[in-house]
């Protein structure tokens, strides 16, 4: 981590496990003791896709803007966990304009490509220990596409309600499971979209790129998961998935209005 990173994650950070410490890391969520090397080197690799459609990224923004209102009044500590690239914090940071956005992920590679997005940028991981922020010290996170690649979403939610403080904001997207399409394909017998066999190759299902998915949500288990984790759920809405084929997308965009249907989940909740 360079001094700059350092420096202006400070007034958040936790003493102890700070960002100064920049051990070696594993996947978000891994679980315990060390990442399969394959995971490993597959989050690091700079051909796994980093960023997600900028449809979902404006709803969920719009969304967090409204929960937390005019800066003017008291600016917020939002942190983007799961970064990416970046590209998602920057799409969103003028609908939260004067709110301070700090980006958080694990691969370093992802971490150079965000800083050219991003003033903070923060190494940390959802695995083991803690992130490197103090408990109840940020007002929001965005946990947007992160979840469908833990191994132990139970503990990264534990670790979100921790750095948020009480009544703070949980910004959480993933894709559905139960999308509209979906349930056609799996009446079909064809894997659904979104789920994944294998990091090394798509088997059964459309589509052309492994992205690293381990778990996938419908709106009522996410709704339970996230609710069973101490937070209170205000609202599920739905968004649309960049991938879709053109001819497909009006549907697609028509199936938000039902958020079990659609193709991406919009989660907003605040800690209890």
């Amino acid at each position: 981590m360079t001094a700059t990173a350092r420096s202006s994650a400070d007034p958040s950070t936790d003493p102890d496990t700070g960002p100064g410490a920049d051990t070696d890391t594993r996947p978000p969520g891994a679980g315990g003791g060390d990442a399969p090397r394959g995971l490993r080197e597959f989050y690091e690799n700079p051909a796994v896709p980093v960023a997600s459609g900028d449809a979902r990224t404006l709803r969920q923004a719009r969304m967090l803007a409204a929960a937390l209102g005019p800066a003017a009044a008291r600016p917020a500590v939002v942190l983007d966990v799961g970064c990416g690239d970046g590209t998602a914090a920057a799409t969103a940071a003028p609908l939260l304009a004067g709110h301070r956005i700090v980006g958080v992920d694990w691969s370093q590679d992802a971490l150079r490509r965000a800083r050219t997005r991003l003033p903070d940028v923060v190494r940390g991981e959802l695995g083991t220990g803690r992130l490197p922020f103090r408990s109840g010290a940020v007002d929001a996170v965005l946990f947007s596409e992160v979840i469908e690649h833990l191994v132990d979403p139970d503990s990264a939610l534990d670790e979100l309600r921790r750095v948020l403080r009480p009544g703070g904001h949980l910004m959480l997207s993933t894709p559905n499971l139960a999308a509209w399409y979906n349930r056609a394909l799996l009446l079909a017998g064809v894997q659904p979209v979104f789920s994944e066999v294998s990091l090394r190759g798509i088997h059964g299902r459309p589509g052309s790129e492994v992205v690293g998915h381990l778990r996938l949500c419908t709106a009522r288990a996410l709704r339970e998961l996230v609710a069973a984790s101490g937070f209170e759920v205000v609202r599920v809405a739905g968004a649309p998935f960049h991938g879709v084929p053109r001819p497909m997308r009006p549907l697609d965009r028509l199936a938000c209005a039902a958020p079990s249907l659609s193709s991406i989940l919009l989660l907003h909740a605040r800690r209890r």
